[in-house]
Formats: structure tokens, C-alpha cells, sequence
């Protein structure tokens, strides 16, 4: 599979789904047919009709023995028919436990592909395209790899990617698509990168046509950090010279050379745009050429719209490619959708992907291939992939939101099983994401914005309740948050009234849910709690704050800085 993709390569994809997903099965199977997990089934076949009947939809508990065997030292045809030559760790945010899977090149290729098709599709709807006429100031992390007891490489996704000859010798390299060169990226140091990253871009400024990140946490952590040291960087672009606490020679080396030299006038712009008392608008203020924002904002990072669109005048925000540890799945063809509009179009040539209606969870039968999913309805994605894993439940649930071509479409609705409960009550990942965005709306009254939330059941006592973590900070910089009481009141009301009908009607008829609380944190209480995730083995670059917190550790973090509480005044009406 070549990295360098032309946009008819997607129109044939999508066009020939069907035929190029049985072709991916029937190479899938034909390779690990005879693997020890798959040989029980199939004896040795590669028939899709027996590979449907006999082969059992499964999740992680089911392979983790397998995966383990094999990163302990067992030969990779335990599980796969390939060579196994490293393992991708899930950041253990979404689900709370931190799973492996086993990969080789083939999965870092797949990863490869479909970043170069979704700047493919980028640069097609914009004017300037970002390889040609200007650049992407990109936050991008690497994270030192450890080891299996076998001693192969484990690391997040993005790091096996950006330390893989794939990365090293990508075709868009020599156009210097990023504002950063690689020895940024690959600074192990996360606070040493992020600021070179800042200093690059601030370099180019006027070269800079989009700004982008894994995440949208990524991305808020970076304006943070220009909040911070913005002062430092502009003294650098004044002297010409890399601070010295950039230690990382190669970082520092290649910094230096994009500085070029001392730039005065430049460094004048930095200081006024950045000594206004409010930040609003920082992004288009400092790069006034950014077109787009490029960041994932679908599922628990929607929480970021808000503060994004303070931060860059509201720029269209690009959310473009789905994927996971497990598998790459797909791509956003229509960029300019709005996040909550954001649909992605499966890439049928990457793994084998199966679908389980959401209604139908409990029978297996009803499993149906990509191309015949229905529109409008909810499915959780099953998918088999080259390196082991064999109808593999995912845990996202998705509804197909339309076509393209003859491929689906979806819009990621939630994770499986994440949910509040304090009663018999049920409460979504959709649910609090509808209820948070109609909570900001009412925050939006004071002079303070969220930049970041989780929640968690606290059922310590009875009647249990919902507690929401916030961490606010003040719209003007240098202005401190102040408590508005009767906005965030109204903040937790907001909340419960976006909820189902059977939690107001536990919570205002019979009183066995008690009123919403909400725990404003301390500055700086979720880089604590990322801090404390990736010290248990997670990634800058794929770092998700959980949505709900459910261990008693990550709690802790978060309870030693609560500064301040509120609760729901009122009952959410019934709506009978």
C-alpha cells in the first residue's frame, strides 16, 4: 500500500467495498487460518461462510490470554499468521483498563494511509493547500517505548507510527508539511516539544494555514502553554536563540536552525497580541492565515468545541480520521461539516469490519457486513483484523449516517458501557454530552469558560448522586475565576434537565437520586490527572480525558484539588 494516495484511490475504494472487503477477509484468513486461536475453528480453511458460522464474536478478556502468550515469547502464529513485531497500547482512558494488541508494519502502513488521505482530502477543501503553499503547525508527541517481557516494542499507536521508517520516509516530507521538523516530534520530552512546537510556529507565522492536533485536548494544552511562556518565546524569536532548558540536542539543533536568527519585529507581535487582557481569538490573532483547525472533537472531546472556538474566532474545526488501537477504521470526506454533523467513511481495503445492531446485542445471527448496514440505525463495530484479532468487538457504538459511494457512512455516538448509574437509571455518554453542552451554554453568562470535565456515581451515601469535576478558568487572562453561584447552580440544573425520563423521575418523584453536584477543581487538576494516566503507561498524543471516572485512584487525583461545590437548586421537570 503506497503512502502517497491521489483522491481517485478513495474513489475506487468506496466505490468497490464489497469486493475489496471479501478480498481482505479471504487474505486475512488465508494467513492466520492455521494460527493456534484460529485452527480450532476453521481447520485451516479460509471460507467466509464457515468463518461467520464457527468463528465466535469476542472482546478483550477472550484474546488477552493469546496477546500475553505471545509478549511473553511465544512464537507470533499463537495468534497471528504474520510476524508480530511490536504491540500498540490503548491509553486506558475510554474503557479504564490499558490493553495491547499485537501489529507489524502492515498496521503502522495502515496508520500512514490514512493520514495521507485525510490530508488528501484537507487540502481539497481548502484553498491553499497545506503541502504546496503553506504549512501545519501541528502539536504532535512522541513517547519513549518500553518493552514486553519478549522484549518487543510496546507503545501508544501514534509513537509506533512517528518511529517507523514509514514515518521517516513519507512522500510529503520533503515538502515540509509541518511548521516543526521531526526532532520535535520525536523529543521524548513532552514539555520540551510542546514548546518548540509553539516556537516553530511562531517563526512561520505567516506560513501557517492550519493548526492541529491528535486531540482537542492536545490542542487546548498547547494555548496553555503559550499562555505560559509566550514572554520566553518571543524573546527567543528577538535573540535568535533556543532557551536553555530545550536539552534535547537534536530539538535544540533543529529549532535553531528555523530560527534563522534574531527577528525583532516579530517578536513585537508576539508581545502585543499576547499582553491583550483577553485571549480571545489567539489563534487567528497570531497566525492570521490559519484556515481550519484540525483535531478530533467527536465523542468525549466535544467538550473542547467551546473553548476552541474562543480561541480561533470560531475557524471551521476539522475533525477527520477514526480510528483506535485495535484498527484504523475511517475518514471524514466532508470537512467542513460541523462537529457534531462529523461522519467518517470506512476505508474497506484496512481491516474486515462486521457490524452488531445495538438492538440486537444479544444475537450474534444478526451481525451484518459493512455494505449492508441500514440507515438511521445504531450498530457497535465487530472487526478482524491482519495481526490477530478475529471479530473483535470494539465497544463504540456508531449510527450509519449516510453513503459515500457505495460505502457507509458514521457518526461515532458513544462508548459502549460508559454510563452513570446511582439507581436503575441508565445515563449515556450521549446523554451527558447533550447535557454539557446545554450546561455551557448557560456558563457562558459569566466570565468563565470550561476547559475540562469528568463525572462518576457517588453512591457513598443514599440517596446516590451525579458529581461532575469542572475546571474553570477566566475569559480574560489575567482576571481570576470567580464563583458565579446562581450561574453554576443553574449550570447542575442544566444538566439533570437533559437527562432521560426515568432519572428525573427518580430524581423528583420518588427521591432516590439525589441533586446534581458540580466540584470546581483547581487549575491545573486535569494536566494532573493526564499526568497521572500516562504515568500508568498512556500517551500525550492519544490522551482522552475520561468521561466518567471509575477507580478510586483517578478519583483521589481529582478530590484533592476540589476547591468549591454546587448543587442543583431544583428539580428537573417529569414531562409526563
Amino acid at each position: 500500500m503506497s503512502l502517497s494516495v491521489e483522491h481517485k484511490d478513495l474513489e475506487v475504494l468506496t466505490t468497490n467495498s464489497k469486493q475489496i472487503q471479501d478480498d481482505v477477509l479471504k487474505e486475512i484468513l488465508t494467513l492466520n487460518a492455521n494460527t493456534e486461536y484460529l485452527k480450532r475453528f476453521l481447520d485451516g480453511s479460509s471460507d467466509k461462510e464457515l468463518f461467520k458460522k464457527n468463528v465466535p464474536v469476542v472482546s478483550y478478556n477472550d484474546v488477552k490470554p493469546y496477546i500475553e502468550r505471545v509478549a511473553n515469547g511465544e512464537p507470533s502464529d499463537v495468534i497471528s499468521g504474520g510476524t508480530i513485531t511490536r504491540f500498540v497500547q490503548s491509553t486506558g482512558t475510554s474503557g479504564g483498563i490499558h490493553k495491547i494488541f499485537p501489529v507489524n508494519d502492515k498496521y503502522i502502513e495502515n496508520l500512514g494511509y490514512l493520514l495521507a488521505v485525510s490530508s488528501l482530502i484537507t487540502s481539497k477543501h481548502f484553498s491553499d493547500k497545506v503541502d504546496e503553499k503553506g504549512k501545519k503547525m501541528a502539536f504532535l508527541y512522541n513517547r519513549l517505548e518500553s518493552k514486553t517481557p519478549s522484549g518487543l516494542a510496546l507503545s501508544s499507536s501514534f509513537t509506533s507510527y512517528f518511529m517507523s521508517d514509514y514515518f521517516k520516509n513519507r512522500p510529503s516530507k520533503c515538502n515540509s508539511e509541518y511548521t516543526s521538523p521531526d526532532q520535535v516530534i520525536l523529543c521524548p520530552d513532552n514539555n520540551q516539544s510542546v514548546y518548540c512546537h509553539l516556537l516553530c510556529g511562531l517563526s512561520q507565522r505567516e506560513k501557517v494555514v492550519g493548526v492541529s492536533a491528535t486531540f482537542a485536548h492536545a490542542l487546548i494544552k498547547a494555548i496553555n502553554a503559550l499562555q505560559i511562556y509566550w514572554k520566553e518565546l518571543s524573546s527567543n524569536i528577538r535573540s535568535g536563540h533556543v532557551s536553555e532548558w530545550i536539552t534535547d540536542v537534536g530539538c535544540n539543533k533543529a529549532v535553531s536552525a528555523i530560527l534563522g536568527g534574531p527577528d525583532p519585529e516579530l517578536a513585537d507581535v508576539i508581545e502585543q497580541e499576547c499582553s491583550h487582557k483577553s485571549w480571545e481569538g489567539i489563534i487567528t490573532r497570531l497566525w492570521p492565515k490559519a484556515k481550519f483547525i484540525e483535531c478530533i472533537v467527536t465523542g468525549q472531546m466535544a467538550q473542547y468545541i467551546p473553548t476552541l472556538d474562543f480561541y480561533s474566532n470560531k475557524l471551521p474545526i476539522v475533525s477527520m480520521v477514526y480510528g483506535s488501537s485495535e484498527s484504523i477504521f475511517g475518514v471524514n470526506v466532508d470537512p467542513l461539516s460541523k462537529p457534531q454533523d462529523v461522519s467518517y467513511t470506512f476505508l474497506p481495503n484496512i481491516s474486515y469490519f462486521e457490524f452488531l445492531p445495538v438492538d440486537h446485542e444479544e444475537d450474534m445471527n444478526t451481525i451484518v457486513d459493512l455494505v449492508d448496514v441500514k440507515l438511521g440505525c445504531y450498530y457497535e463495530t465487530v472487526v478482524t483484523s491482519y495481526f490477530g484479532l478475529h471479530r473483535y468487538l470494539v465497544g463504540d457504538i456508531l449510527q450509519v449516517t449516510g453513503f459515500y459511494n457505495n460505502t457507509p457512512q458514521f457518526r461515532f455516538v458513544r462508548r459502549k458501557n460508559i454510563v452513570l448509574s446511582v439507581n436503575s437509571e441508565a445515563t449515556t455518554e450521549q446523554d451527558i454530552l447533550k447535557g454539557m453542552a446545554s450546561a455551557t451554554l448557560v456558563l457562558e453568562s459569566s466570565n468563565s469558560m470550561l476547559t475540562g470535565f469528568t463525572c462518576y456515581a457517588d453512591i457513598s451515601s443514599f440517596p446516590g448522586h451525579y458529581v461532575f469535576y469542572w475546571e474553570l478558568k477566566a475569559k480574560d487572562v489575567d482576571d481570576v475565576v470567580e464563583h458565579d453561584e446562581k450561574v453554576l447552580e443553574e449550570c447542575c440544573y442544566a444538566l439533570e434537565e437533559s437527562f432521560d425520563a426515568l432519572y428525573k423521575r427518580l430524581r423528583s418523584k420518588e427521591g432516590s437520586i439525589g441533586a446534581l453536584e458540580i466540584k470546581v477543581v483547581q487549575q491545573g487538576t486535569f494536566d494532573s490527572l493526564m499526568e497521572y494516566f500516562i504515568s500508568k503507561g498512556g500517551s500525550v498524543a492519544q490522551y482522552k480525558t475520561p468521561m466518567c471516572i471509575n477507580s478510586s485512584e483517578t478519583l483521589a487525583v481529582l478530590e484533592d484539588k476540589v476547591i468549591a461545590r454546587f448543587y442543583s437548586q431544583k428539580s428537573p421537570p417529569l414531562n409526563l
